[in-house]
């Protein structure tokens, strides 16, 4: 199962590369390009298509977040309660949005014997809360509370919004300066005068994987961040020994050096510490780290 922040990723990736394409096919990338100049790049005109498109990117992926993960994870919303279980999830899903003070997010369960929990969705006050069915059987309703309340505070805080500005900008740098390198090396090294070639087009886009890689490392650094805070409204929501329960629960399950699964990326991930590259491209925190910061947390 993707994470949110994967699929939302993944999203926006599919985006940029199925708009530059098609930009390219019909001719409009070479808009950015000054011939009367002697095919020298425009850069204003390049920074505002860099814009345009990179932030489009990002919110066409953030309004498309919500219809994915339901989609990719199987979430069932619940739409009546069938059972006390889903009664209590409902219940207590409704009273920790309304103490956070955003709208009543649609809840839902989906397929997956893991624990695992998420979060998404371009309104505060229209998103979606979802956990998995073994997240249910597992945890305590007080540690299951905590969870919930993690995943609230992540729409509380607007999250998935910042992401998606962060993302943008992010974009809009990533389009700008691979497009500067394909224009550099079609003029230096294919010795191209006459407008953009094969050359500009092939290095464009080698160029913006590469960045588009750099800044996944820049989202994936906001990403971690971002956990704490929603764990510290999860302790204020749900009450810290609770918050702190529930990841010593997922600790205890995957923390004797068995790797934990993919799945439980969205609320838990590795509960031991990554090194160098796979640092820097972990989602979030390791659990030890957040246990750490809730037991010193005052708020």
């Amino acid at each position: 199962m993707f994470t949110r922040i994967a699929l939302f990723m993944l999203t926006n990736l599919a985006v940029l590369a199925v708009a530059g394409v098609v930009l390219n096919i019909l001719g409009i990338d070479r808009m950015v390009l000054d011939a009367a100049g002697g095919y020298a790049l425009n850069y204003t005109g390049l920074f505002i298509f860099s814009a345009i498109f990179g932030f489009g990117g990002a919110f066409v992926s953030l309004f498309l977040s919500k219809w994915m993960a339901k989609r990719a994870t199987r979430t069932r919303i619940i739409e009546t309660p069938a059972n006390e279980t889903e009664k209590w999830l409902v219940d207590t899903t409704q009273q920790l949005a309304r103490s956070a003070g955003i709208g009543t997010p649609e809840i839902g369960i989906f397929p997956a014997q893991e624990p695992n929990a998420f979060a998404t969705g371009a309104n505060r006050n229209k998103s979606l809360v979802a956990v998995s069915e073994g997240l249910l059987k597992s945890m305590r309703r007080d540690e299951v509370r905590a969870v919930l309340g993690h995943e609230i505070g992540h729409v509380a805080n607007g999250d998935m919004v910042t992401l998606s500005l962060l993302q943008g900008i992010l974009n809009t740098f990533v389009i700008f300066f691979s497009r500067i390198v394909g224009h550099v090396v079609d003029r230096a090294i294919f010795r191209n005068e006459r407008g953009p070639g094969i050359g500009y087009f092939a290095v464009t886009i080698a160029a913006q994987i590469v960045f588009g890689i750099l800044a996944s490392a820049i989202v994936m650094w906001y990403s971690r961040k971002r956990e704490f805070r929603a764990d510290a409204a999860g302790a204020r929501l749900a009450g810290r020994g609770a918050m702190i329960n529930a990841l010593e629960s997922l600790k205890r399950g995957y923390g004797t050096g068995q790797a934990m699964p993919e799945s439980m990326a969205a609320f838990g991930i590795s509960p031991a510490a990554r090194s160098g590259i796979r640092q820097m491209f972990a989602s979030h925190p390791p659990l030890e780290a957040r246990i750490q910061a809730l037991k010193s947390f005052t708020g």
